[in-house]
């Protein structure tokens, strides 16, 4: 069951200024509480014992009368009342990923009684995505299939190239009928969409479970509504700056952090034909490259190649898989298990919405050729691709207020768990988010790969600290290090 919980981290995260002028009212203002109904989900999200229901929330926080859009929440009650404390509210990463499911989800992969006795669960489709008022950039069939990383840049020139691309998406986003979304659609205002749910659902607090790009939907409601944040739980972290150009760029250093591990497995299995020593293996990885970049295999070029990997590398548990996929491309074979087909539209319009509305990025193709150049030689294995250009260099100018700037200012109840070797989060962004909190956060690390640790891995010793937090409101006394647990 944690394998799931693994593929579900996997999917989230790669399937890939001032306010002007005078404003009603303080942009986090807002009505009355509304009553929330709980009814049936909707058939794709239907679970046992888990409840829906729909939200109105300003488009507009600086307008609340204004313009509304429909939040989509969800529930997974507690069956104990006298023993429940609170709401839990959830989020599995992203951008663009939805979390109606969530809730369930983690009681299937076992999140402990005493957490489900505690809190109702609370999972929500962020504003933009999925069964909330959705956005879309009308992104083509071959657009989708690029996925969320441009192709490796080897020269100058491939940068230069990709930047026609990364225009037309950005002007798509900027034209289509949801545009009126864009400026809009940002981790600031899902944070003060929680903050209604939290006043709908008539809770003086909220508790949050976030993971990936969770974490920082999580410090920035912490941040800004410090006084209303209960137990918040940040699981495999973002940089304080968030999903930024310095987070994409950081995808092409985490995969080196994580390799070994994929390695070492490898080389220990001579069946897969990929190597006998973790340097084989590792040579293996960039002959591959070369080979599908000059001929791809079944439609996966060298990009491809390299998502995969790095996609394959959130879990132990898909390391096998990726073994396999290897040896199928080495031997001109398609892949034995292929990403299924699907509409993508949606999670990657929504995830273009956020990181490239929440934050400023680099506007010249000069700055992106040099990010790449710097990023191939310190990390050849993915940096040509995540230094390169994307639409957020040519995302309209139409952003409403500056990003949140996360900060030291309120209780200290923020518990950052990390994995070492996590390819998607690495832990140098984790150290930078810790160290923005001061007081208010107590870190754990673990000396173990992979993305998600509270459930999706084995350590006891990480996963008790959260289990602990979350039930009786306790954190290890000072930064936790817990070391890896051989045989579980």
């Amino acid at each position: 069951m944690r394998r799931t919980l693994s593929l579900a981290l996997a999917a989230t995260a790669v399937a890939a200024t001032a306010i002007p002028g005078a404003r009603a009212a303080a942009p986090d203002a807002f009505r009355a509480p509304d009553t929330v109904r709980w009814g049936p989900c909707p058939e794709n999200v239907a679970a046992p014992r888990l409840e829906c229901s729909t939200l109105e929330v300003p488009l507009d926080y600086r307008h609340p009368d204004g313009r509304q859009i429909d939040i989509a929440i969800s529930r997974l009650a507690s069956e104990k009342p006298s023993q429940r404390r609170g709401v839990l509210l959830t989020n599995p990463g992203g951008p663009g990923a939805g979390g109606l499911l969530y809730p369930a989800l983690l009681a299937a992969v076992g999140l402990p009684q005493g957490v489900l006795d505690s809190y109702d669960l609370i999972g929500l489709d962020p504003r933009g995505t999925g069964r909330s008022t959705p956005v879309t950039c009308d992104l083509t069939p071959e657009q989708q299939a690029r996925r969320n990383f441009p192709p490796y840049a080897h020269t100058a020139s491939d940068v230069a190239r990709e930047a026609g691309n990364a225009r037309t998406i950005a002007e798509q986003c900027a034209t289509s009928r949801t545009a009126w979304m864009l400026p809009h659609t940002t981790t600031a205002n899902t944070a003060r969409d929680m903050d209604r749910i939290r006043a709908a659902l008539g809770e003086p607090k909220i508790s949050y479970l976030g993971a990936s790009y969770g974490t920082y939907l999580g410090a920035v409601y912490t941040t800004k509504f410090p006084e209303r944040s209960d137990r918040v739980v940040l699981d495999s972290n973002l940089g304080p700056g968030g999903y930024d150009v310095t987070a994409m760029r950081s995808f092409a250093r985490g995969l080196e952090d994580r390799f070994p591990d994929f390695a070492a497995f490898a080389a220990a299995h001579p069946e897969y034909g990929l190597g006998t020593t973790p340097e084989q293996v590792t040579a293996k990885f960039f002959d591959l490259a070369k080979r599908l970049e000059a001929e791809p295999v079944h439609g996966v070029d060298g990009t491809h190649f390299r998502g995969l990997t790095f996609e394959r590398l959130y879990s132990d548990a898909l390391l096998p898989q990726l073994a396999e996929d290897w040896k199928a491309l080495d031997s001109g074979r398609p892949l034995p298990d292929p990403p299924p087909a699907g509409d993508h539209d949606n999670s990657m319009s929504a995830r273009f919405h956020v990181i490239c509305g929440d934050t400023r990025w680099p506007e010249t193709v000069r700055e992106y050729q040099r990010n790449a150049a710097v990023d191939r030689l310190r990390h050849p294995m993915l940096g040509g691709s995540t230094g390169s250009i994307g639409p957020c260099a040519y995302w309209p100018d139409k952003r409403v207020e500056p990003p949140v700037r996360i900060g030291d200012r309120g209780p200290s109840n923020v518990l950052v768990v990390q994995n070492e070797r996590d390819p998607g989060t690495p832990l140098a962004g984790a150290r930078k988010l810790r160290q923005a909190f001061g007081q208010r956060a107590t870190m754990v690390t673990v000396d173990e790969g992979g993305h998600g640790v509270y459930l999706a891995g084995h350590n006891s010793c990480a996963n008790d600290a959260v289990t602990t937090f979350l039930t009786d409101g306790q954190r290890p006394e000072r930064d936790l290090a817990c070391g890896r647990e051989p045989g579980k």
